[in-house]
C-alpha cells in the first residue's frame, strides 16, 4: 500500500527508488547464487529502447531469483517468475490492477526472504 501511495504521490519517482533498493537488497541476500540483479540504469536504458519490454523480464527474473534462493532460508514461494508476469499481463485485463498485484508478490517475496536473511545474520 505504501509503495503505491508513495509512487503516485511522488508522480513515479518513488517506483524508480523502490527498483534500486530491491536490486541491491536482492543481491546482497542472493550473492551465493552467482547471478545479478540489474540495477536502476539497466533498467532505466534497457526499458527505454525495448519499449519497456526489459521491465517485464526484470521482473520475471527477480521473480524466479526468489523463489529460486527461498529454500536457501528455509522458505518457499508459491509465486515465481511466472506468476508475476501472468498478473502483470493478464491483471492488466482486470481494471489495470494486475501489475499492482504483481508488484505485490515481489515485495511480499523480498520481505519473507529479507527477514529469513536478518535472522540468519543475527541482523
Amino acid at each position: 500500500m505504501a509503495y503505491i501511495l508513495l509512487s503516485i504521490i511522488t508522480c513515479g519517482i518513488y517506483s524508480y527508488y523502490f527498483i534500486y533498493s530491491i536490486a541491491r537488497d536482492v543481491n546482497t541476500m542472493c550473492r551465493e547464487d552467482g547471478q545479478k540483479t540489474g540495477g536502476l540504469l539497466a533498467f532505466i536504458l534497457l526499458s527505454f529502447v525495448t519499449c519497456g519490454f526489459y521491465g517485464l523480464y526484470w521482473e520475471y527474473k527477480l521473480g524466479n531469483r526468489l523463489a529460486a534462493n527461498a529454500p536457501r532460508y528455509g522458505l518457499t514461494f508459491q509465486e515465481n517468475g511466472t506468476s508475476v508476469l501472468l498478473w502483470y499481463l493478464v491483471g492488466a485485463l482486470l481494471c489495470g490492477i494486475g501489475p499492482w498485484v504483481a508488484m505485490h508478490i515481489l515485495i511480499k517475496n523480498t520481505n519473507a526472504l529479507a527477514a529469513a536473511y536478518n535472522a540468519r545474520n543475527g541482523l
